[in-house]
């Protein structure tokens, strides 16, 4: 394993409290919960855990500031200054927050600096640009009327962010919010809170009303289950799981039928036609199934190989991942630090367990990296079928399932024969062969010849049960609005 020296390691850790109505304030119950370095095994440093009993007062908080407060007031283009302004702050402590991201949530530094930072400062921009632009239209009716509409913000807004792109997910929940005006309570993932903590500062510092950002630590069982059932929340956003997901709109509907996005699970098949450029390929998969430790959504976990060039992809496939390179991550030389925590570790060794079980040929890792930490050697299997655990589970890890097939027709319906829906993507020098995988598999993102690029203006969501509605671009600021009819007689 490659290793950093202690002065690599010096991270400022911020605030450790919770953000309501812009006061830093232990819960209510006084209890607080340690947030673990998942490279070391070491804990960080403890952080107050919310409740209900917090959830109600940040909720009475982001009511007032929606209903009365400065933030009722405020023109839109206001609000776009100060998401600016955000954006800006964010930018000149990128480094610190890259470190915090790389302690809190074991990701390569070099991934925290290259991807997350940029693409956060990036959404927040995006939508500081929408806030004044969110407008409705005049409507030609029969008779002597003037009719229009109004786009108006959905109102107090939760929001569930996952651990795996703790500052991404922020931003992708909390910019198209504020540029439609909502306030909001967010909770960060209790396996990664700093981030968010610390980004609370600098929403402090910039300069929005008290209430309009309410930032609550804590567990899903309770602070999560809280903020999705709370009957004066008029809508709850959360990324995840399907079955928390499923929970999550069955607490929504019994409380008010608050208005509920789902980002969830995915099970992507990615799809390589022997025409394809075959190096290109094996390394775009080795990225889309290996990036952020194989911590993603839309990881292309299902590897359709065509048989053409099938025992060629997995021999190069598995001397890539050989090459790839474990260790600390706080080290510029690592690839792959370790899983966010123990209990995904276990998980995904599980999986490595059940693959081997089920018959498909483990070719090279699956073990455990060292004593500390939770660190796991990347995983190719070989000869794997549609039927098998590691084909139809969400694994969440560093674990590719390469799957031989025939033809287009063929990988289309294998493609398709899963309860998820997120992301796809076709590996091909043909056009009418993409256009034919692009159209007719069922998921919300399909990449031609590239896996995992994404932009603030490119909406990103699932079919299926990989989710409900969208999130970025012009697309994603329809969940935070509603829209109003004005009918004036003349």
């Amino acid at each position: 394993m490659a290793t950093a020296t202690a002065s690599d390691k010096k991270v400022k850790i911020g605030a450790t409290k919770l953000l309501i109505n812009n006061k830093w304030a232990e819960s209510t119950s006084g209890k607080r919960f340690k947030t673990i370095d998942p490279a070391t095994d070491e804990v960080i440093t403890d952080v107050s855990e919310s409740d209900r009993a917090d959830v109600d007062k940040a909720v009475i908080a982001a009511r007032d500031a929606f209903t009365t407060g400065d933030w009722s007031r405020m023109s839109a283009a206001k609000r776009g200054e100060l998401l600016y302004k955000l954006a800006n702050l964010i930018e000149t402590y990128a480094d610190e927050l890259a470190r915090i991201e790389c302690l809190d949530n074991g990701k390569p530094l070099n991934d925290a600096k290259s991807a997350d930072l940029p693409l956060t400062i990036a959404c927040y921009r995006y939508y500081a640009g929408w806030a004044d632009k969110i407008q409705g239209k005049t409507i030609p009716i029969q008779g002597p009327y003037f009719c229009y509409t109004r786009h108006e913000p959905v109102g107090v807004v939760g929001q569930i962010i996952p651990w795996n792109f703790p500052l991404l997910m922020q931003a992708w929940k909390l910019a198209p919010a504020l540029a439609a005006g909502c306030t909001v309570l967010l909770k960060p993932a209790e396996q990664t809170p700093l981030s968010a903590l610390r980004v609370g500062e600098l929403i402090v510092e910039a300069g929005f009303p008290p209430g309009v950002v309410n930032i609550l630590p804590g567990y899903g069982p309770t602070a999560g289950a809280a903020i999705a059932s709370h009957p004066d929340i008029d809508k709850v956003a959360f990324t995840g799981s399907t079955e928390v997901g499923h929970l999550i709109m069955e607490a929504a509907a019994k409380s008010n039928l608050k208005r509920v996005t789902l980002e969830l699970g995915g099970k992507s098949p990615n799809i390589v036609f022997a025409d394809a450029s075959l190096d290109q390929a094996i390394e775009g998969a080795h990225f889309a199934l290996f990036f952020n430790q194989g911590q993603c959504c839309c990881a292309g976990s299902r590897l359709f190989v065509e048989e053409k060039c099938y025992d060629e992809f997995v021999e190069k496939s598995v001397q890539r991942a050989k090459r790839r390179v474990i260790g600390d991550p706080f080290d510029s030389k690592t690839e792959q630090g370790p899983q966010v925590d123990k209990d995904q570790f276990e998980k995904v060794m599980s999986y490595i367990d059940a693959g081997k079980k089920d018959g498909a040929k483990l070719l090279c890792g699956g073990d455990r990296v060292g004593k500390a930490g939770y660190f796991i050697q990347p995983a190719v299997f070989a000869d794997v079928k549609d039927n098998m655990k590691i084909a139809r589970e969400e694994i969440f890890g560093p674990v590719m399932s390469i799957i031989k097939f025939k033809s287009l027709d063929e990988v289309v319906q294998r493609a398709n024969a899963t309860p998820y829906g997120l992301a796809a993507a076709v590996w091909t020098k043909d056009i009418t062969k993409a256009m034919a995988i692009s159209n007719r598999v069922r998921a919300g993102t399909v990449w031609v010849n590239c896996y995992d690029v994404f932009d603030a203006a490119a909406p990103f969501g699932g079919f299926k049960q990989s989710g409900l509605g969208r999130e970025l671009g012009e697309y994603g600021l329809q969940n935070y609005i509603e829209v109003k009819t004005v009918t004036v007689q003349l």
